[in-house]
């Protein structure tokens, strides 16, 4: 890595996740890494850590001494969040406070993966340097936990992500939902006034491990470049996976009464900071669509 005279040994947490593990696969090559996950490993060499015990995190920093933490674990299930909130405050607040506070004792570097759902989304297309003002608890934790890695953890970078998709062994995402449905010529409604900015997992794998390799150094956008809506979204990947994309029907989220908590509108994200800083470009839609539908295919 640039920032190192030699190459540092990396600790990505949440490695089976659908982030951490496309994380590992890509830097695992050429640089020594120890992936950590309580979920099912995705890895032979993964070492079952729960980061909400202090006691946990200690031993494993002991034993490892990671120059580089790479921050993927954390709930984020939005309803789950807001229905067990002491779950998701362990995890996504406590577990980072622990990760932060091992990472200062060894001067390692925190990369923290945080979210657009720590914005309300009255607005859309925020860039770094706007207020953030969580409307449900799980943008809550998400701001909360990167509070905690500013506060104790002096070199770190913080990346906020948006709706993330790709390939995964067995995660769902939206994008495979809308797969699965529409191959079986089932009728889907998708919300058509719900605003983000998709991100490919591959991608933001990508951008992470080039934050990281610059040291770079604060929050960052770290998204796809594309502002737009749940339906749309919806619309592009069955065009671009040769799907009938009448089968979509537009819905408002307001007459969505499966979700407990409340979304943001517009919670799009502007990349623009990011895409000056790195060689990795965030993709538009169509970019990161056609590029999963070719790992698929392989």
């Amino acid at each position: 890595m640039e920032a190192y005279k030699q190459k540092p040994k990396v600790l990505v947490t949440g490695a089976s996740g659908l982030l951490g593990n496309k994380i590992v696969a890509q830097a695992e090559k050429d640089f020594p890494i120890v992936p950590t996950d309580l979920a099912e490993p995705l890895h032979a060499n993964a070492l079952r850590t729960d980061i909400t015990e202090p006691s946990e995190v200690e031993a494993l920093f002991s034993k490892i001494r990671p120059e580089l933490v790479v921050h993927t674990a954390s709930e984020t299930n939005v309803d789950r969040c807001e229905t067990n909130r002491i779950h998701a405050w362990k995890v996504n607040v406590e577990g980072t406070r622990n990760l932060a506070i091992a990472c200062e004792k060894l001067n390692a570097k925190l990369v923290y993966v945080s979210t657009d759902y720590v914005f309300d989304g009255e607005k859309g297309w925020y860039d770094e340097k706007e207020k953030p003002n969580p409307i449900n608890y799980y943008g809550f934790t998400k701001l909360e936990g990167e509070k905690q890695v500013t506060e104790h953890c002096r070199n770190n970078a913080i990346l906020r992500t948006s709706v993330l998709y790709g390939r995964h062994p067995y995660k769902q995402d939206f994008v495979k939902w809308v797969i699965e449905k529409l191959k079986k010529n089932q009728e889907i409604s998708v919300v058509k006034d719900h605003i983000n900015t998709p991100t490919l997992a591959d991608n933001l794998a990508e951008m992470t491990i080039e934050v990281a390799e610059k040291d770079l150094h604060g929050i960052y956008h770290a998204s796809g470049s594309q502002r737009i809506s749940r339906f749309e979204f919806a619309k592009q990947i069955a065009i671009t996976f040769n799907l009938n994309p009448d089968l979509i029907k537009p819905k408002k989220m307001s007459e969505l009464k499966a979700w407990v908590a409340k979304r943001p509108r517009d919670s799009s994200l502007n990349t623009e900071k990011i895409r000056k800083q790195l060689k990795a470009k965030p993709l538009n839609i169509v970019e990161g669509i056609v590029k999963l539908k070719a790992e698929m295919e392989t």
